[in-house]
């Protein structure tokens, strides 16, 4: 069917379809050849542009025309999900991930110093901490588990709760509140409640930061607010909760992926616990070749003239970073996982302005814990086939409801 809209220069359904979940949809390989920016139908009744090559994807994160106001009416909402979730757009994606320069620039100037080289070589003795409990219990339980319960959640849980200062006897609270946020069960009516749920939570948590300061991420922004006065209530509400439910949900998602990455190659696996020092391109890699977030969409805020398409001011874009990361105009070899690649250039933590502010911490979680968990369970092996595993599938973001592993 898409050769066909290809041909007919016409517009084809999207998402598209995976033949394997950790892979990224066929197609991709043949828009990206064909048709790299091309219309796409979305299934909230929107039309987009979709942009699959990695120049063209990094070019456009970098375009001031290029907008992240997800309060547009424009903007693409990729799947039912989202388009129940606009409510919320007006909070915590409004808080930075919404704002677009100048408006930008200074609430990520007010968090940048809290992710810092310093800052985050003071937290690896307490994330190695973390990382050898959770597999001393696993251990103690064994000889099975699900990596996701027993190691991919908790880890960066614990760690983005040490850092903002969330009780984490809370954890679980919301957690479950993320879930039915993205759930494809949950009802419009469940999400609105969970998200109104989160905020109320996060509200009352910078309340109490407010009456009494505290040394922790969200106090010191706190008390630098009061100097600067960037963020108002309603948006520092909004940024606190995107940093809880990010700081957890997309590292636990890696964590999982990234270990089936390593499990079905044993050789990468053993080349890892022989030489730890590996850990470094090996999760560059992982993060090229299973990138959690399959697109970001963004709208047009005038004409833009690229690859011989005119996107005109107030269309949707759609920006493929799964099918960038696997242009193999770009990456030499592209469809090969590659343990020693190390390229940064990919493109799973966005780029330009919006690039993820917490990817490096990402980064320092991601490498204690493959090292680790490969150094400590040399035996550990997948419990299940990848077709009966439980992929999240949703359309937004990828990862494991869970995974049964053994040893």
């Amino acid at each position: 069917m898409i050769e066909a809209a290809i041909e007919n220069n016409e517009s084809f359904d999207f998402p598209l379809p995976r033949s394997c979940p950790l892979e990224p949809a066929d197609d991709y390989v043949l828009l990206r050849e064909q048709r790299p920016i091309a219309k796409v139908d979305l299934p909230t009744g929107q039309t987009a542009w979709l942009v699959t090559n990695h120049a063209d994807v990094r070019k456009l994160f970098t375009d001031p025309r290029i907008s992240s106001d997800r309060t547009h009416p424009n903007f693409p909402l990729r799947t039912l999900i989202e388009a129940d979730l606009r409510q919320s757009f007006s909070g915590a994606s409004k808080a930075l991930i919404g704002l677009d320069l100048p408006e930008h620039k200074a609430p990520r100037r007010m968090l940048v110093n809290e992710f810092t080289v310093h800052r985050l070589n003071a937290l690896k003795p307490r994330i190695q901490q973390v990382v050898d409990e959770l597999i001393d219990a696993m251990l103690a339980k064994g000889p099975d588990a699900d990596l996701v319960e027993d190691l991919a959640l908790p880890v960066p849980s614990l760690v983005i709760c040490d850092l903002l200062g969330v009780p984490y006897s809370r954890r679980e609270f919301f957690h479950e509140r993320t879930q039915i946020r993205l759930l494809p069960a949950s009802t419009a009516e469940e999400r609105a409640v969970a998200s109104q749920e989160l905020r109320a939570y996060m509200d009352e948590l910078i309340a109490e930061k407010e009456k009494t300061p505290t040394d922790d991420l969200l106090g010191r922004l706190i008390e630098r607010n009061r100097e600067t006065e960037v963020f108002t209530r309603d948006l520092l509400v909004g940024m606190a909760q995107l940093l809880l439910v990010a700081g957890h949900e997309t590292t636990a998602n890696m964590i999982a992926l990234g270990t089936v990455g390593l499990l079905t190659r044993p050789e990468a696996a053993d080349q890892l616990r022989a030489d730890p020092s590996l850990a470094v391109k090996a999760v560059e890699e992982l993060l090229r070749y299973y990138p959690i977030i399959d697109n970001l969409s963004r709208v047009a805020a005038a004409d833009i003239e690229i690859g011989g398409v005119t996107i005109k001011a107030g269309d949707g874009v759609i920006l493929s970073l799964a099918s960038a990361n696997r242009d193999e105009e770009f990456f030499d070899g592209a469809d090969t996982f590659d343990v020693n690649r190390g390229s940064r250039h990919h493109v799973s933590f966005a780029y330009g302005v919006h690039q993820c502010l917490g990817q490096n911490l990402a980064r320092t979680e991601l490498e204690i814990v493959f090292t680790t968990l490969m150094r400590r369970i040399p035996t550990l092996r997948l419990a299940a086939e990848i077709d009966d595993m439980p992929f999240k599938n949703n359309g937004t973001i990828n990862g494991l409801y869970k995974l049964p592993v053994a040893w």
